[in-house]
């Protein structure tokens, strides 16, 4: 199949593969444990960090502020984190994962982005140095290079907060009309 396939449509569908793969996991994910990528990356992050700042737990799991607002929000509703204000500063919350958050985490496999780096780990700096040249230039001829991405493959923008769905879809409409107008 692939001797009748030209390089371009060749790279189109290597990267269509990537993202089915990533979509593919995610749904097994919420299928599996009912939690999307971000929201078990967020509990791995508090069950390893024990109780925490949502600032740390936020930097520590790759996830901007207003949208691990959002994750805490449904984690706790689901009763798998408690949010703990500190005796010493009142303002100050602490997350802590509940006993059913901790048995959660104890069951949860490796994540996709976790496999992921360890393989990626095994390669030869200059491979890796390589691979992401070639993702960078490909992210900017697809007009994604400002498009905030955290290292969780994921498929998204399911956790993504309404001003980072609106950007992602002005630049995906922006490259769109830029290719229409070549």
């Amino acid at each position: 199949m692939s001797g009748d396939m030209t390089i371009d449509d060749r790279i189109v569908a290597a990267v269509r593969r990537l993202v089915r793969a990533v979509d593919m996991h995610s749904r097994w994910l919420v299928e599996e444990y009912g939690l999307t990528g971000p929201q078990l990356a967020t509990l791995k992050e508090a069950a390893r960090l024990g109780p925490v700042s949502v600032t740390v737990l936020a930097k520590a799991a790759h996830i901007s502020k207003p949208t691990m607002t959002g994750i805490l929000d449904r984690l706790e509703q689901g009763g798998l984190i408690e949010r703990r204000r500190a005796s010493e500063d009142r303002r100050s919350i602490t997350i802590c994962l509940t006993e059913a958050g901790t048995a959660l985490v104890g069951r949860i496999p490796s994540l996709l982005h976790e496999r992921f780096r360890q393989r990626l780990n095994r390669l030869e700096e200059w491979e890796q140095t390589s691979l992401l040249a070639a993702l960078q230039r490909l992210a900017g001829m697809m007009e994604a290079e400002g498009l905030d991405a955290s290292p969780l493959l994921v498929s998204g923008p399911v956790e993504a907060t309404g001003e980072e769905v609106r950007r992602a879809s002005d630049a995906v409409d922006t490259a769109y009309h830029n290719e229409e107008a070549e």
